[in-house]
């Protein structure tokens, strides 16, 4: 029974993780005011203000929609565009045909953490350091708040220059009693900015801005500036946050590449046989 019921629970959440952005296993737009999913984001989300904002203090459990509506992105450079071709997103191929990293199950990096399967997000400040956690696969990103600089030459051929990684190196301050502030650089260029497939370089720095609104709402907005890839800096995504009353995540949310594997094999991969259609991007 317990086998039975864990193949039921399997299959389940295989055709739940993926009908987040590949319903029928075909691309579709989609964000946060367009999700035909009753999340817990969106029924918190008809709760009021709760209060005023308290000063400097991001601390809590937060929800956000399923994923963030992505703005428009400026003209790429050549190099941007190239990486971009190459590659296969769900807004352009069939679950089966991407090459997006997620399907392996490798990091979201940053920042698509932020902007994909942020259906609960925590924040914990700590001695010198703010801890922004993830319920998606239970990462964490450290963003340093004791005065140290970011990293230079990230990548770079030196012998103490810093490695790229897939969450980068932060750090953060406060501007005023209810922004914070975060800047970011060396994420590894593996990473996707977004489901479509958005490249970027090792070189890009990235700002988030969080802003405590009241006590139930958080609002964040990500810039990113990346020369590189883009032919000017651009805000992908102003997320908006609400707070969880029982100051807890929801549930347990990780991406298995037992289970991912399973969920190619029985349904993606046939489905898209199944079809015989072509996808442009």
């Amino acid at each position: 029974m317990r086998s039975v019921l864990r193949g039921c629970v399997v299959a389940g959440a295989g055709l739940l993780f993926f009908s987040s952005y590949a319903l029928s296993q075909t691309p579709r737009e989609r964000g946060d005011q367009n999700q035909n999913f009753d999340t817990l984001y969106d029924r918190l989300s008809k709760q009021g203000p709760g209060g005023p904002a308290p000063s400097r203090d991001l601390t809590g459990f937060w929800t956000g929609p399923l994923h963030a509506r992505i703005n428009q992105v400026p003209p790429m450079t050549p190099w941007g565009q190239e990486q971009f071709s190459a590659h296969k997103g769900v807004k352009q191929a069939y679950v089966a045909d991407s090459n997006d990293p997620l399907k392996s199950c490798d990091p979201l990096g940053f920042p698509r953490n932020m902007l994909d399967e942020i259906r609960g997000v925590a924040v914990a400040q700590m001695p010198g350091m703010m801890l922004v956690l993830n319920e998606y696969n239970k990462i964490w990103r450290e963003i340093w708040m004791d005065g140290r600089p970011l990293p230079k030459d990230v990548g770079g051929r030196s012998a103490d220059a810093a490695v790229p990684q897939w969450y980068g190196y932060s750090v953060g301050h406060w501007d005023g009693d209810y922004s914070f502030v975060v800047d970011a650089v060396g994420t590894d260029e593996r990473s996707w900015l977004d489901e479509a497939g958005h490249p970027h370089s090792a070189d890009m720095r990235v700002q988030e801005r969080y802003t405590r609104v009241d006590r139930n709402d958080l609002e964040l907005t990500i810039t990113i500036d990346d020369p590189k890839t883009y032919t000017k800096p651009f805000v992908i995504s102003t997320v908006k946050f609400r707070w969880i009353p029982e100051q807890k995540f929801p549930e347990e949310w990780f991406c298995v590449p037992s289970e991912m594997a399973a969920y190619l094999s029985i349904v993606a991969d046939p489905a898209a046989k199944g079809t015989g259609k072509q996808l442009k991007k």
